[in-house]
């Protein structure tokens, strides 16, 4: 499974780097996965919201070359000019969202990201949520809201706020990889997982 964390100016730290250890620690326990830290124009490096400099390993591959994209939030409520509310403005992430959703990825958000998946248009009445913040703006869009801390519609994938990165990526070890990998990685991570996502039938 190709896995794509995305990355871009401004998004949250926790939001990319603990889904990115959870899949990297899986791969280590047999999972068949590959995950990668990209960025849409193949940028080496970003800035994210609290001053860490990430380095990217290229650009976001085609659609239909990745098997799972996964969107960080960060800086919906910022006022600043890079974050999540620059990039829904910009549009460019959202079309790469939709491309690669039209292209049969699965596609997630964690926290504010999800505001990018709704700009995307892949949120149109299906369950999902966002970090609280933007609750409300979720709602302005066609998304239905759920106050669930992570919700999968199968080939949509949303997390709330900043640590229930952990519980989606762990979500996603369980139903893609079984629940013995994921319960390895969350001992590994000593993580006490005591959240149920919403699985919508």
């Amino acid at each position: 499974m190709d896995i794509a964390v995305l990355l871009f100016d401004g998004f949250d730290e926790l939001d990319a780097v603990a889904p990115f250890e959870v899949f990297r620690n899986a791969e280590a326990f047999g999972a068949p996965f590959d995950t990668r830290l990209v960025t849409l124009d193949g940028a080496d490096t970003v800035t994210a919201s609290h001053g860490m400099r990430v380095g990217a390993e290229g650009a976001l591959s085609a659609p239909g070359d990745v098997d799972l994209l996964l969107v960080p939030g960060g800086g919906w409520n910022s006022g600043r000019d890079v974050g999540v509310r620059a990039e829904y403005d910009r549009g460019a992430i959202p079309d790469a969202v939709a491309a690669h959703h039209d292209a049969g990825a699965v596609v997630a958000s964690v926290c504010t990201g999800g505001m990018l998946l709704a700009k995307a248009g892949v949120l149109d009445g299906r369950p999902a949520t966002t970090h609280g913040s933007a609750l409300d703006d979720l709602r302005a869009s066609d998304a239905d809201v759920r106050d669930e801390r992570v919700v999968d519609d199968g080939d949509v994938l949303t997390a709330g706020g900043v640590t229930s990165g952990l519980d989606l990526a762990l979500h996603v070890v369980a139903r893609e990889a079984g629940a013995d990998v994921a319960d390895r990685v969350a001992d590994e991570i000593e993580y006490d997982r005591r959240f149920e996502p919403y699985v919508a039938d």
